[in-house]
């Protein structure tokens, strides 16, 4: 899928509803629920690392700093935001791609809301940044509505190799 596909399909699908904001890349994923006889509550799961607001972001014509991301999803001070008219998102969203491309970014993956971005920083070694789209849904979505555009690093080195999952026992 190239990158104007996950564009337009990020433009298209631009709501965050509940379960779509439980996986926006800035909350955390819920914890296993796992549960013995002796023990009814759910096991806690270790606390993930959380990306950081992504500081080196520019701002491009046509959009505007939003440090409160819109009061939306918990992002103020996990996600740097810039807002725009949803009208306009599918323009300044392109935009972004290109710019972020043209600083060694690359698009690696993405979802309906969100683009994967990579930069190879060494020998098998990563930075990533995901870029989401959202609105508030609350409100009639009309192309003077304000529309949000958040940028957040991914923790740790995402290129890292990952352990071979263990054989399924014989049977």
């Amino acid at each position: 899928m190239t990158a104007k596909t996950l564009l337009i399909a990020a433009v298209a699908a631009f709501g965050l509803t509940g379960a779509a904001a439980a996986q926006t890349p800035y909350t955390a994923a819920a914890p296993a629920q796992a549960q013995t006889q002796a023990q009814a509550a759910p096991a806690a799961a270790p606390a993930r690392p959380q990306g950081q607001p992504w500081t080196a972001a520019p701002i491009l014509t046509g959009a505007s700093a939003a440090p409160d991301c819109g009061n939306l999803h918990n992002l103020a001070g996990r996600a740097f935001c810039v807002t725009a008219p949803l009208g306009q998102m599918e323009t300044l969203a392109e935009a972004y791609i290109t710019s972020l491309q043209g600083l060694g970014w690359i698009v690696a993956d993405g979802d309906a809301n969100r683009v994967v971005f990579i930069k190879r920083t060494g020998d098998g070694v990563c930075d990533g940044l995901q870029m989401i789209a959202f609105y508030d849904t609350s409100k009639p979505a009309v192309p003077e509505s304000p529309a949000w555009l958040g940028f957040a690093t991914i923790p740790g080195n995402i290129c890292a190799p990952r352990p071979a999952a263990a054989p399924a026992p014989a049977q």
